[in-house]
């Protein structure tokens, strides 16, 4: 919960004007993390169970808890290793986006304490920040893999999660995932928007320099069905992803 606080105060203190806009300071290889969850290759997670038992509703929370909990560190990350390459608005974005990863975090903390567990009791997978230590270099492949690909992923994800908890009587975590799910399509919003920016200069069309970048630095694959509504309301067109991905299934 100290990220947690650390983030809501960073981002209070930029929107009040207190930070001032530099970028001299070289971020770190790895975000400060508590000693638990263990953290394990994507390979050796043990596959959730998909029927609405306790354990397999606090297993589905905890592995969306770390989603979130990462998030936090990927948007501070973005802006203190790239806000130098764009303009002031960036940063407002960015910052904005860190906070509320960390009140998403708080939320799904809180319910899996409310059942009886607690973030760290299960290990949890470092794909994400393996994503963002494979884009360190390049604010374009960062944009164009973490809220472009990874956060987008959620936008398809969502819906069915949110009927699997309904379905099993959850209310509350339902509308927990749905509060999230309205602030992921801004937060894909801001990747596709700074995404547009940075390819202004490109001779390259937007979606084919996002198909390139994808290719170069995304070790996973896209993954149908995907939420084109939701894509399409944060501004991810099928333009960038139907070219290179299977159709809908």
């Amino acid at each position: 919960m100290a990220k947690v606080r650390v983030a809501r105060a960073v981002a209070r203190d930029w929107r009040l004007g207190r930070l001032a806009w530099d970028f001299d300071t070289a971020m770190p290889d790895r975000p400060a993390r508590p000693d638990r969850p263990e953290l394990l290759p994507p390979n050796r997670m043990t596959r959730r169970g998909k029927g609405g038992s306790d354990a397999n509703r606090i297993a589905l929370l905890h592995a969306l808890a770390h989603i979130e909990f990462v998030a936090i560190d990927l948007a501070f990350d973005l802006v203190g290793r790239f806000a130098g390459h764009f303009p002031r608005a960036f940063s407002d974005d960015w910052l904005k986006v860190g906070a509320e990863e960390a009140m998403h975090f708080a939320l799904l903390a809180r319910r899996l304490r409310t059942l009886g567990s607690f973030y760290g009791d299960l290990p949890a997978h470092d794909g994400l920040w393996e994503a963002a230590e494979a884009t360190a270099r390049d604010p374009l492949a960062r944009l164009a893999v973490v809220p472009m690909v990874l956060e987008a992923r959620g936008l398809d994800v969502t819906p069915q999660t949110i009927a699997r908890f309904q379905g099993a009587g959850d209310v509350p975590s339902a509308r927990i995932l749905a509060r999230i799910g309205t602030d992921e399509i801004r937060h894909v919003a801001a990747g596709v928007r700074w995404f547009h920016h940075a390819c202004a200069a490109s001779s390259e069309s937007p979606d084919a320099v996002w198909q390139r970048l994808v290719a170069e630095h995304f070790r996973g694959t896209l993954k149908p069905p995907f939420n084109d509504s939701a894509r399409a309301a944060a501004g991810l067109t099928m333009d960038f992803y139907n070219p290179v991905a299977p159709h809908n299934a």
